[in-house]
């Protein structure tokens, strides 16, 4: 499980099996260990975060500046899907 970084208790990472096809680049999120019921959020293309779901039910107001701290590290997320995953797709 790549862990991209963390945010107080909150993990930020990839899961090692994203789907074949690819599914485009996105992190979950969750307070502590990586959990099936963690939050989803797309990185588009330009470097913005886009909320898939909030399955793990973070605050709104910590979710944003998670959300905000992703956008600032986007271009270190996108090169480490690409270096974990070898090829990029985007949602948006």
């Amino acid at each position: 499980m790549p862990q991209i970084f963390r945010f107080g208790p909150y993990w930020v990472y990839f899961w090692t099996n994203e789907n074949e096809p690819l599914e485009p680049i996105h992190v979950h999120i969750s307070e502590g260990a990586p959990s099936v019921n963690a939050t989803k959020v797309w990185i588009t293309s330009a470097g913005k975060c886009y909320l898939c779901h909030n399955k793990s039910k973070i605050p709104s107001h910590t979710l944003k500046n998670i959300m905000r701290i992703i956008e600032a590290r986007s271009s270190e997320v996108i090169q480490k899907w690409q270096d974990y995953f070898g090829e990029i797709r985007y949602y948006l």
